[in-house]
């Protein structure tokens, strides 16, 4: 018997198998974590075991880190729950969630005037990395076709981007193998993009221009029409058809809304095609994107393939193949839903609530507002310069944790790598009242590190692109 001990002891040391977290009259006995166990347990079991663990993880509705959203309404959920074993891309066995999915796209594409005398398309997506991946593969294709036609050579493809671009773009620029030409972050331009840069940049093989419409890093916009303004003048001069795809993976479900005059869809000439993410501002649970062209012209035929196999001929343009319709029927759940006016209601909350906290942030503390929210609901601060603080904004992120809250603290990309910013995404679900609370648990912190006068700041461990 002791020896039994010694050995589930060692076990246990050696974190092979895992204990339950409370004394049940069921799970007295470790059950491996790492292998597959040899007999079956009761369903309860299985769920508490994993339920407990994921206790664990952060409360979601305190990530103030992620884009994605945290909440839905009871209805959603339940449809959702209705519909997550349909695998949409089976669209003869499932044609309603196929229909459903194309008047998304449909209700997209009118969001962001494609033009009326054209034919817009798209396709749903697992989220905007997906949709990326489609609208800057199409990019380079077409580029491929316009070489060809001129008889050059379509070795040497580059693409234009921000350094602020999410790591979305490193991967896409990476594996299709495309130079990324990086605009690099200035903070006499407040750190965006600059349609001058930009230019200096443009060659015969570039592929496209890929602005984004609610950065990751700050969460602002980047001047879409003065880039497309200023291609429209340099495509002339060169005789080059330089486009523009823009990532509006945040900013596509908040400038419909709020700022309605901005020009950055296909209202402009050289935008050829939008991505955006249905599980951000969208307001569906993580599992969708979408992207939408302007055109059948401007997506390659040689990218779609087509199947049968399913119960008839299938065109199809993903990277994934198999998965749930259920979130394609939430979106459309929310549209019939909301509308424009309850989306217009529910962005402009989230973004009063994000200026009114950035505006009490810098009353309370040290802080300095690069963004207020005032384009996506988000924005982000840094210690203001020459403050005389004994810490850092990743001391003030680590305090939070404490209680719960999940806030982000990071370096800005390179050129500006000395700044360190701490970053607040606002979205439904989080309220004024909630903020209070977290101005409540800011100022304590605050007092916290005033009454520890010897304490050393913390730095910056790791740097590396801003994920969402």
């Amino acid at each position: 018997m002791l020896h039994a001990r010694h050995d589930l002891k060692k076990m246990i040391d050696n974190d092979k198998m895992l204990m339950p977290t409370f004394g049940s009259r069921e799970l007295r006995e470790p059950v491996p974590k790492y292998e597959l166990p040899k007999a079956e347990m009761r369903s309860r079991s299985a769920y508490q075991i994993v339920h407990d663990e994921l206790m664990l993880d952060g409360n979601a509705r305190l990530n103030l880190a992620t884009f994605v959203t945290t909440w839905m309404e009871p209805e959603a959920e339940k449809l959702m729950s209705e519909t997550f074993d349909k695998n949409m891309i089976d669209k003869d066995e499932y044609p309603q969630t196929a229909e459903l999915e194309m008047r998304c796209v449909n209700i997209l594409s009118n969001l962001y005037h494609a033009p009326a005398e054209g034919k817009a398309c798209g396709c749903s997506t697992t989220g905007s990395s997906e949709a990326v991946m489609l609208g800057a593969m199409a990019l380079k294709w077409k580029w491929k076709q316009r070489m060809k036609a001129k008889g050059k050579s379509a070795e040497k493809p580059n693409l234009i981007l921000g350094t602020d671009v999410q790591v979305c773009w490193d991967k896409f620029c990476r594996y299709w193998e495309v130079e990324p030409k990086f605009v690099p972050m200035v903070k006499s331009r407040s750190y965006s993009l600059n349609a001058e840069e930009v230019i200096k940049l443009c060659d015969e093989n570039t592929i496209g221009v890929a602005p984004v419409l609610g950065t990751t890093i700050t969460g602002a916009y980047q001047p879409v029409k003065e880039i497309n303004d200023a291609l429209d003048k340099y495509n002339k001069q060169t005789g080059f058809d330089i486009p523009i795809h823009v990532d509006a993976a945040s900013g596509g479900f908040i400038a419909p809304f709020l700022q309605r005059d901005l020009e950055w869809d296909f209202r402009l000439k050289w935008v050829k095609s939008i991505n955006v993410s249905g599980h951000k501002y969208g307001l569906v649970y993580p599992g969708v994107g979408w992207v939408i062209w302007r055109d059948w012209n401007e997506l390659p035929e040689d990218l779609i393939f087509r199947v049968n196999y399913l119960g008839g001929d299938m065109p199809t343009f993903a990277l994934n193949f198999s998965r749930p319709g259920n979130q394609i029927v939430a979106q459309y759940y929310n549209f019939l839903r909301l509308g424009f006016d309850g989306y217009k209601r529910i962005q402009k909350a989230c973004q009063d609530t994000a200026i009114y906290l950035s505006e009490k942030l810098e009353k309370i503390g040290p802080f300095e507002c690069l963004t207020r929210g005032t384009d996506i609901p988000v924005f982000a601060c840094k210690l203001k310069d020459g403050a005389d603080t004994n810490f850092s904004v990743f001391d003030v992120s680590e305090m939070l944790r404490h209680r719960g809250w999940l806030v982000p603290a990071y370096t800005m990309p390179e050129n500006c790598t000395d700044v360190s910013l701490l970053r607040i995404v606002v979205k439904e679900g989080f309220s004024r009242d909630m903020a209070d609370l977290l101005l409540d648990d800011v100022g304590r912190i605050l007092t916290h590190y005033k009454d520890q006068p010897g304490y050393k700041a913390k730095r910056a461990e790791t740097k590396g692109k801003v994920r969402c």
